[in-house]
């Protein structure tokens, strides 16, 4: 097959999960991180998705490589947990920056290349915590919602260039994306609950799914002819989400503070 993928944050979890498979599938595959090393028929090219310029900088690397990239799949994030009533705004900032702004960069670098070809597909990897705000973790839900609102209104955008947008919303996946995460604690002794939710949440993770199940996701979202705007990452996921669409805010957001 001769097709390439370019994937942010392929270095580790769902993102190095789904390289392989493209890979194992024929596809060529281009990894963009910090920190990685080509292997498995992967190429790492080293990336900061923070730094527009960097991004920039990897896109023509690939292209020089390649001259095609087929899909991209923002994949690159990372987690903080805390009050948000105790919050740095910096830290809320880099959760963004990270999380939303990154996806943005690597969007702006790859779209030209895309629209003049009047082909391609962009995909991010989004979360159930999108839809389903989880307490402590605010900010990170907030930076998936956004990421959510953004492919919706690019998919409208582009679809006169033939290009497919879409994202994924994956529920627990065990990855070590739990153990990276920015705990804070700050504000415990108002919060008595903080870490009693987050080692909840933390312990959900770890039991979750395999990160390949989410790369046969993106997979089917990236070779699938009329592939769905979104997917949901397990099938508890997928009921928690309908439940969600069907149910009174007021009633489901409740149940989530219980849980947690």
């Amino acid at each position: 097959m001769d097709k390439t993928l370019l994937i942010t944050g392929g270095s580790s979890g769902i993102g190095l999960a789904t390289a392989i498979l493209f890979s194992q599938k024929g596809w060529r595959v281009f990894e963009l991180s910090r920190h990685g090393a080509s292997h498995d028929g992967i190429t790492h090219v080293d990336c900061d998705v923070v730094e527009p310029a960097s991004v920039r900088q990897a896109v023509a690397e690939v292209l020089r490589q390649t001259q095609t990239v087929d899909v991209l799949i923002s994949n690159a994030g990372y987690g903080i947990s805390g009050a948000i009533e105790f919050t740095a705004v910096d830290d809320a900032k880099r959760q963004m920056d990270v999380n939303f702004f990154g996806a943005l960069n690597a969007v702006q670098a790859v779209l030209p290349h895309m629209r003049e070809r009047r082909e391609g597909r962009i995909l991010f990897t989004s979360s159930v915590a999108a839809v389903l705000p989880v307490p402590y973790q605010a900010f990170y839900s907030a930076s998936k919602a956004a990421i959510n609102a953004m492919a919706l209104a690019l998919a409208n955008e582009v679809r006169e260039f033939n290009i497919r947008v879409g994202y994924l919303m994956p529920g627990d996946v065990a990855t070590g994306f739990t153990a990276a995460r920015d705990k804070s604690e700050r504000g415990a002794d108002v919060y008595t609950n903080i870490t009693k939710a987050v080692s909840a949440m933390e312990k959900d993770e770890q039991n979750g799914m395999r990160p390949e199940q989410m790369a046969e996701l993106f997979y089917k979202m990236a070779t699938r002819r009329n592939p769905s705007p979104y997917y949901v990452g397990g099938l508890a996921y997928k009921v928690f989400c309908l439940l969600n669409r069907l149910l009174p805010t007021r009633f489901v957001n409740w149940i989530e503070g219980i849980m947690y």
